[in-house]
């Protein structure tokens, strides 16, 4: 067998005790087959059921026994008939027994691949309820024995997942049967999963196996005469989607050597000359900087590139309570002693465990690979083995630099008036909530991360299959064990709804229709006399939120020269009619203009550049995007001639159009933002 393929048996009880999941065992079956036809398609997979009432398999024939075990798929390179296989699982009669199974899957293997050297793997899926048979000779202990001897002589490995529902009453049959189960995991040949519920059995089983690569290979460098030999591997890893290829349908259907395969050729023209492509050897990367495009040569950037040298070096140690959880970045690594070096063991083990026992973490500087572009500093948190032939080693998160630190400062409860703040009644009611809602309550955790599969890959795998058999099928529902994952459990909804429902009598719920904008000439006209009624009117809500926001100095119904900023904070936390804002964004626009019209020689500009901030950061929390977007590009059209140093002032300060991500109400792109001033520099030229 090559080195990365495998050969896989899938024993499966599809006695009564497994009817309820019956459907979800298809499920993690299939997507197992699934990512085999898109990652290891040279992989082999047999499938035999046990529990049936007939009994089909070459055992049988040959020696007798082994009855209502059923082979329903030979070990075969995987394919359609697999896949069909799996979803003609039959509902079995009578009890079914693990280890006539096991016997049978094993049989399989040795027949098939002999004493050939490769990856062969069985893994049982049941619910160990029923009492087995008696062997002919000795006691199943001396069976279990027996059969675990032959799967170490052909190096065979098993994965046993044992269901059974939180109800089911444990008796002397499941006890017998949980003993078996852990003497083949105690002869190191067998890995035993217990799981209680559908959805944890959809994540069980490994669907797809990823071969162990180390990042790093090297030193732990603690001082210029202490290293140790370590390496380091991926703990975590985010799983991606497969690479979608694009596909090409012009090749005739007749054509069975057709690769279907879409090449993308990109030529670079100038603007001088559109009919002349651009050769590599004359083309240069340019970076922005302001206004202006700063054009750096690949040797250039070779040369100011940080290139440090590759190892691991140990910084200092710190108190555990000062690494907080949430500043872990990227995947999880596993620093491990070099296999096979005592010492490096001894050293690992030492440092652990005196780390575990003084409550530190380690903080360490990384650089993988040679010629690595970055620098990592991250913490290595001591994981002390509780067994005796696994060893001590150390857990690596990467840590942010003062860059990579987004502060969002956000105000308590406490700062608003009383009138805002939540009653007792309230919250004892979002408690109760809390409460009802907990994933890990006493005895049992619902969604245990090492058992919840990803839904949206499940679906993925699931509908790409169909797709290959029906090219026109639509999306198919949500099936039920993923629902589980990506909404709340029915079932507690249901059993909780009086807490719900006093939930929502405890808050005065309102619903919030989106404003209708005007267009700024359709919106009402002010009167002097309306001036001077909302003047001397006190703010409705100048104690609510709106005030935090914008704290009113004093009634303000103008922008004045002294504190325009603050004036127009006045007047946005007024609000003593509904169009008050729109007002206030209007004097503002007016005051801004003048200042840039009556300004000499730039004393206005950092007024003015003062002015332009506060409008944006006005539009942006009064939802009115366009309001500034079209100001700024009005102004900029009408006024680059003569105070053009102002406009590349407010570049500078990346002060420039509100784009989607700061509003969502904005048709402007991120992109569209960033480039502002170059394109109406590019189309003034």
């Amino acid at each position: 067998m090559a080195r990365n393929k495998e050969a896989l048996v899938l024993l499966l009880d599809v006695g009564p005790s497994m009817h309820g999941v019956l459907q979800e065992v298809k499920n993690i079956c299939s997507t197992l087959v699934h990512k085999k036809l898109v990652y290891n398609r040279s992989d082999e997979v047999g499938i035999v059921l046990f529990g049936t009432k007939e009994t089909c398999n070459e055992l049988a024939k040959e020696l007798g026994g082994y009855k209502h075990v059923t082979v329903a798929h030979d070990i075969k390179v995987v394919d359609e008939g697999t896949s069909q296989a799996l979803q003609n699982l039959p509902a079995g009669s009578v009890p079914g027994d693990f280890l006539d199974a096991i016997v049978v899957g094993l049989d399989m293997v040795i027949r098939k691949f002999g004493n050939t050297k490769g990856k062969r793997r069985l893994c049982l899926i049941t619910s160990a309820q029923h009492p087995l048979r008696d062997p002919p000779e000795g006691t199943k202990e001396d069976q279990v024995d027996t059969i675990a001897d032959q799967m170490k002589r052909h190096d065979i490995k098993m994965e046993c997942i044992v269901f059974r529902e939180p109800g089911v009453h444990h008796n002397a049959v499941m006890e017998e049967n949980d003993r078996l189960l852990y003497q083949f995991r105690n002869r190191s040949v067998a890995k035993v999963v217990q799981v209680d519920s559908p959805t944890s059995l959809l994540g069980a089983l490994k669907t797809r196996n990823v071969l162990p690569v180390t990042v790093f290979r090297g030193d732990l460098e603690v001082s210029s005469n202490f290293k140790i030999k370590v390496w380091v591997y991926k703990k975590t890893a985010e799983e991606k989607f497969p690479t979608l290829k694009k596909y090409s349908d012009k090749a005739p259907p007749s054509d069975k050597f057709a690769s279907h395969e879409v090449k993308v050729d990109y030529e670079y023209k100038s603007v001088v000359e559109p009919d002349k492509v651009v050769p590599p050897d004359q083309r240069i990367k340019g970076y922005l900087y302001g206004p202006q495009v700063v054009p750096i040569s690949s040797a250039e950037w070779e040369a100011v590139k940080f290139k440090p040298e590759k190892g691991v070096k140990l910084l200092g140690f710190t108190d555990t309570s000062s690494i907080l959880r949430h500043l872990f970045m990227k995947d999880v690594c596993l620093f491990i002693p070099e296999p096979g070096n005592t010492k490096a063991t001894l050293a690992v083990s030492a440092i652990a465990r005196a780390m575990h026992q003084m409550n530190k973490v380690a903080i360490v500087r990384c650089v993988w690979r040679q010629g690595q572009g970055n620098v990592s500093i991250g913490v290595l948190t001591p994981n002390i083995s509780s067994a005796n032939n696994v060893q001590d080693s150390f857990y690596f998160n990467v840590l942010p630099f003062a860059e990579d630190i987004r502060e969002f400062q956000f105000r308590s409860f406490s700062s608003l008036p009383s009138s805002s703040q939540p009653t007792e009644e309230q919250q004892e009611a979002a408690d109760n909530l809390v409460k009802m809602l907990d994933l890990a309550p006493p005895g049992r955790e619902v969604l245990k991360p090492e058992f919840t599969p990803n839904p949206m890959l499940e679906r993925f795998y699931s509908y790409l299959d169909l797709k290959a058999k029906q090219p026109d099928a639509n999306v198919p529902a949500l099936e039920r064990c993923l629902r589980r994952i990506t909404e709340p459990d029915p079932d507690v909804i249901n059993q909780q709804l009086p807490l719900t429902q006093n939930l929502g009598k405890a808050f005065e719920l309102k619903e919030n229709p989106k404003k209708k904008k005007a267009r700024t000439q359709d919106r009402l006209a002010y009167t002097a006399g309306d001036q001077a009624k909302s003047v001397a009117e006190p703010s409705a809500e100048k104690d609510g939120v709106l005030g935090v926001l914008y704290p009113p100095i004093e009634n303000i119904g103008q922008i004045r020269d002294l504190n325009p900023v603050q004036d127009f904070e006045a007047m946005l936390a007024k609000r003593s009619s509904s169009t008050w804002v729109q007002k206030a964004i209007e004097e503002m626009q007016k005051y801004t203009t003048a200042l840039l019209e009556n300004s000499r020689e730039g004393d206005n500009y950092e007024k003015a550049l003062e002015c332009f901030a506060a409008l944006r950061k006005a539009c942006i929390i009064e939802q009115e995007p366009e309001e500034f977007n079209q100001f700024l590009t009005k102004a900029y059209e009408r006024l680059k001639g003569d105070v053009a140093n102002f406009f590349q002032l407010l570049s500078s300060k990346n002060i420039s159009l509100i784009s989607k991500e700061e509003a969502p109400d904005s048709d402007v792109t991120e992109e569209m933002a960033r480039s502002f001033y170059l394109k109406q520099e590019a189309a003034c030229q």
